[in-house]
């Protein structure tokens, strides 16, 4: 079977995005919710799968586990990130899904975090947007189809105190994929951005400090098995903003129409968590 859509599957897309026989790439693929959005992509039957990770090692075993590529890669560098389209391509064609999951937890802190610190926050987690978007975009568009979903955090609709690197570049993730998605409106390209909040992967396993703290307090963990069904039914539905916990919601209708409170708020949690200044 073709994996490229005719005339009658284009007409259903229109209501629904489907993930049989496309070529999809997850980076970040190795572990976590990049794991296990490669492991729920793998149910539908799609073309192919090119697994990447920093780690090797865990991208193969993923791979093998679904009979995908694995890609070893650091996507803090734009070569990187255009290697690893070169490498799906020439393995299995042009890619339909391109999900931009990879993520940093560390450093982290305020204002002290050294420049290199926030270099790195902000090549993976915006820069490594900026790539693929920019190396996939065009030929999407001339064959007026194509998805890019970018990770981005709760954090980036709200904030983690004592994770400003992180935070200052989680919501510039997410504004550069709102910006996207009305720059290339109607061109056949769809976007979205995932917003998780708490989920159990090593992200946060070691986060026992006061923002691990914090982030624990704020909202429920969830399995990333079960994130990844709700990545695929927010592509299914071409949803945008795609957010794992309502709370998320809640707290950023408080931030858009009561800052003070909002901050108020924030301030108290994280003083009960412990936090300082500091750290």
């Amino acid at each position: 079977m073709s994996r490229r859509w005719n005339a009658a599957d284009a007409l259903l897309s229109i209501a629904a995005v489907e993930l049989g026989d496309r070529i999809i790439v997850v980076t970040g693929g190795g572990s976590g919710i990049g794991r296990a959005m490669v492991e729920r992509f793998a149910k539908d039957n799609p073309g192919g799968i090119a697994v990447v990770d920093r780690d090797g090692e865990a991208a193969r075993m993923v791979a093998d586990k679904v009979n995908g590529l694995a890609i070893t890669a650091d996507l803090s560098r734009e070569s990187e990130v255009l290697r690893v389209i070169a490498q799906t391509e020439a393995q299995y064609g042009q890619i339909d899904l391109f999900c931009s999951n990879a993520g940093v937890g560390r450093p982290s802190g305020g204002v002290e975090v050294p420049d290199d610190g926030w270099q790195t926050h902000w090549n993976i987690h915006v820069m490594a947007h900026v790539w693929a978007a920019r190396a996939l975009a065009p030929a999407m568009v001339r064959r007026g189809e194509g998805y890019l979903l970018s990770t981005a955090s709760a954090a980036g609709l709200l904030m983690a105190p004592g994770a400003i690197p992180y935070t200052v570049t989680k919501h510039a993730a997410l504004a550069l994929a709102e910006s996207l998605a009305v720059l290339y409106h109607g061109s056949g390209v769809r976007f979205s951005c995932l917003c998780p909040a708490l989920v159990e992967t090593p992200l946060v396993a070691d986060e026992g400090d006061a923002v691990g703290r914090f982030v624990r307090a704020a909202s429920p963990a969830l399995d990333p098995a079960a994130v990844a069904d709700i990545v695929v039914e927010g592509i299914r539905d071409e949803r945008f903003l795609i957010m794992t916990h309502s709370g998320t919601a809640d707290a950023a209708v408080l931030r858009a129409t009561d800052v003070d409170a909002y901050l108020q708020a924030m301030s108290g949690m994280w003083s009960a968590v412990g936090g300082t200044a500091a750290e």
